[in-house]
């Protein structure tokens, strides 16, 4: 599902709070990555739980979290106050996505909410924080949440699950180490089956890793939904939870698993010319898509494009060519930045290649790379309500 703009903001600030909003913003985003480093520290010596079991380790070790709330609260209070600037239902559809694959739950906004306004008080000083801009804030927090918990139960319920219950015990059926490092797993419910999933979307795999804390990684689905309820995603071997993976879990083993989701529109309702964008592991969503089309719509008209360091660093190759090659209007471009006969040698570069001009166009990659070819194709002309990406880590630059 992808929240619609009504979904988004179904409130509007009162009058004088949105007064004290516009003149306090520019003074708390000065100050918002201070403000969100300190409500993590705070929150995580009041409750370490959440970061030995539900936040990841890796992005709050490099500030990516912290970078991605702060950017998220600013731009959500910028919309309340300036409705023509553009519209963060794609940042909330994000954001609830995120979160309802991970089981968060209505009450731990609670818990943000305490941490975080201590930390602006303690940033920007309680002369400062009057009652007057206190109030203000509290409201913008509190409609943000409030859309995010609306959002979040209509997943649940769209999932067919109370809120927050989406882990299952699943074990691995089969293991497929790909020529290029990634492992590919298959995992099937040891109870109730898992439900049909949409292309492009991803399951939130848990972990105890051997220090005891329970870290949480997601993964996008390769197959497309069976009978049997398989889930099958690609783990490349980066980090510690997909190190770990890639090191220790075996077919009979048994993973908490969650049931899918992810907001990746549903390629068929576009009825346009396809181009599926990726590099590295980024190519996962493009599988998705590209085993659901050869499934259900062959007739697609589809570009794929992907960039890797070289053929063997390419995961999922083979596949890839044979999925290309089973639909008749698709075509594959290759880019590796190692020299070879079958791709066009460096960087991506979107000038290469011809661009339908009504295509709808899936990215996905590293920040970079992302950030790179969505620039170029900007400039090519596609606009961003037919540029749909998916990352794999917090993007705060993405609300640009």
């Amino acid at each position: 599902m992808t929240v619609t703009a009504n979904v988004a903001v179904g409130e509007e600030l009162d009058p004088q709070h949105a007064e004290i909003i516009t003149a306090t913003l520019p003074l708390v985003g000065a100050h918002i990555d201070e403000i969100t480093t300190v409500f993590y520290s705070r929150m995580f010596a009041a409750r370490p739980e959440l970061l030995r079991n539900l936040f990841n380790r890796g992005n709050q070790a490099q500030g990516a979290q912290q970078r991605a709330l702060a950017a998220s609260i600013a731009t959500y209070a910028t919309h309340l106050v300036d409705p023509n600037l553009p519209h963060p239902a794609e940042l909330l559809s994000r954001i609830g996505h995120k979160h309802a694959s991970l089981g968060i739950t209505a009450d731990q906004y609670e818990i943000v909410y305490e941490h975080l306004f201590a930390a602006i008080v303690e940033v920007l000083g309680a002369d400062t924080v009057t009652a007057p801009v206190a109030e203000a804030w509290d409201a913008v927090y509190w409609m943000m949440a409030r859309t995010l918990i609306e959002l979040e139960r209509h997943l649940y319920a769209e999932a067919g699950v109370d809120d927050g219950d989406v882990y299952r015990r699943a074990r691995v059926v089969a293991r497929e180490d790909d020529p290029s490092g990634a492992v590919l797993l298959t995992v099937r419910s040891t109870a109730q089956p898992f439900s049909g999933f949409r292309p492009g979307q991803y399951v939130s795999v848990g972990v105890t890793l051997p220090d005891g804390a329970r870290q949480l990684r997601q993964y996008s689905l390769i197959n497309t939904p069976g009978g049997n309820g398989d889930l099958t995603f690609a783990v490349r071997p980066l980090g510690e939870v997909s190190n770990w993976i890639r090191a220790n879990v075996r077919a009979g083993d048994v993973l908490d698993v969650t049931v899918p989701f992810g907001d990746l529109p549903d390629p068929e309702q576009h009825h346009r010319p396809l181009v599926l964008v990726s590099a590295g592991i980024g190519i996962t969503p493009m599988i998705g898509i590209l085993e659901h089309l050869a499934s259900v719509a062959p007739a697609t008209s589809v570009q794929v494009w992907h960039a890797d360091r070289s053929a063997a660093t390419h995961p999922l190759k083979d596949r890839q060519q044979e999925l290309v090659a089973a639909l008749p209007d698709a075509t594959l471009e290759l880019w590796y930045e190692e020299a070879d006969a079958h791709a066009r040698p460096g960087l991506l570069n979107v000038a290469d290649v011809e661009l339908p001009e009504d295509a709808e166009v899936y990215l996905c990659g590293g920040n970079g790379f992302v950030q790179a070819v969505r620039a170029q194709l900007q400039e090519r002309g596609v606009p961003n309500e037919r540029l749909h990406c998916e990352l794999f880590s917090p993007n705060d630059w993405l609300l640009a």
